[in-house]
């Protein structure tokens, strides 16, 4: 039985970009916080409209996650379903036997 998805390789694709671009879009965000002015903290319109734009340009990297994130767990639930030439079968674990209690 075969239960490779082909849209899994254009899915993980999707989400590798979009992770790349997550990671890319957090080192400017650190980059322009660490360069606001000293009376610029959380709670200031300065910081507050630097971090908007972050999460701005960030919900749709994080919407890719939500649309095709789910292909993670369905390739994980494929893999741990199906049987591989490299390992071997699951061992049968002998039925214990019950000792029948001694009458005296």
């Amino acid at each position: 039985m075969n239960t490779v998805q082909n849209r899994w390789a254009y899915q993980l694709g999707h989400l590798r970009s979009a992770i790349d671009k997550l990671d890319a879009l957090h080192e400017q965000w650190v980059h322009a916080r660490d360069s606001l002015p000293a009376d610029a903290p959380p709670g200031t319109p300065t910081f507050d409209d630097a971090l908007a734009e972050y999460h701005a340009e960030s919900w749709g990297y994080l919407d890719d996650w939500a649309t095709h994130g789910s292909a993670l767990r369905e390739i994980n639930t494929a893999a741990r379903h199906s049987r591989s030439p490299l390992a071997p079968p699951p061992a049968k674990t002998p039925t214990p036997v019950r000792a029948t209690p001694v009458r005296r």
